[in-house]
């Protein structure tokens, strides 16, 4: 019962914090930024300030679609971050490449969650197939379900090193735009709010993997009884 208590939970936090980001952000898209510069020229201006020549910055399409890929080496923001001058397009801006610096420095949590990448998109694909099949071929094989636990811990485990990757992206962004001179006083507050916000989403998110991890690893504890 407690288990469920805590899914409802997380669930209602979820969406909590889905419509607080969507409401911060769209407020502070509204904040120009001075300099008038767009999110574009921000995550440019950064790149260019901190000695990295060799990561382009592009548009892709969609909402919050904001990322940093290494694999190809670019800055992708979504089209309201990419060509807005706002608070909002700042901190987004900011701090995907936040990210950048982490990969140039050798920030160890990336590290981490880079080597986890391989594992977590194999179990990813196969870890509902293993689990159903555990639960439908139980008495044929019994091991299955273990095995779909251990894929599903590895997401977790994934789940829970973005936490300090992205709170560390943030804390490189906010204090980059205060030294640039982009954002200042209530701007500042802003953005770091902004952040914050999209923070929460990770946090919930880890949450809910752990309390799902923690359900099928009491399922397969009883089984052994």
């Amino acid at each position: 019962m407690v288990i469920y208590i805590i899914f409802i939970g997380i669930t209602i936090a979820s969406w909590l914090v889905q419509n607080s980001l969507k409401s911060k952000f769209s407020k502070y898209s509204r904040v120009p930024v001075g300099g008038g510069l767009t999110g574009a020229q921000v995550a440019q201006l950064m790149l260019q300030q901190n000695g990295i020549h060799n990561v382009r910055v592009q548009s892709v399409a969609g909402q919050l679609t904001d990322h940093y890929n290494p694999a190809n080496g670019t800055v992708n923001l979504s089209q309201p971050v990419y060509g807005t001058c706002s608070v909002a397009a700042a901190a987004v801006a900011a701090h995907e490449c936040g990210h950048v610096l982490q990969h140039a420095t050798g920030y160890s949590m990336l590290k981490l969650r880079s080597s986890l990448v391989p594992a977590v998109s194999f179990a990813s694909k196969w870890v509902t197939w293993v689990l159903l099949g555990g639960i439908l071929l139980v008495q044929v094989f019994p091991w299955l379900f273990y095995a779909g636990v251990a894929l599903f811990a590895i997401t977790t485990l994934f789940s829970l090193v973005t936490l300090p990757v992205e709170v560390d992206a943030s804390r490189r962004a906010i204090a980059w735009l205060e030294r640039a001179g982009i954002t200042y006083g209530e701007d500042t507050a802003m953005a770091r709010d902004a952040l914050k916000a999209a923070a929460y989403t990770y946090v919930v998110s880890a949450l809910g993997s752990l309390a799902t991890l923690i359900y099928y690893v009491l399922i397969a504890l009883g089984r052994r009884d």
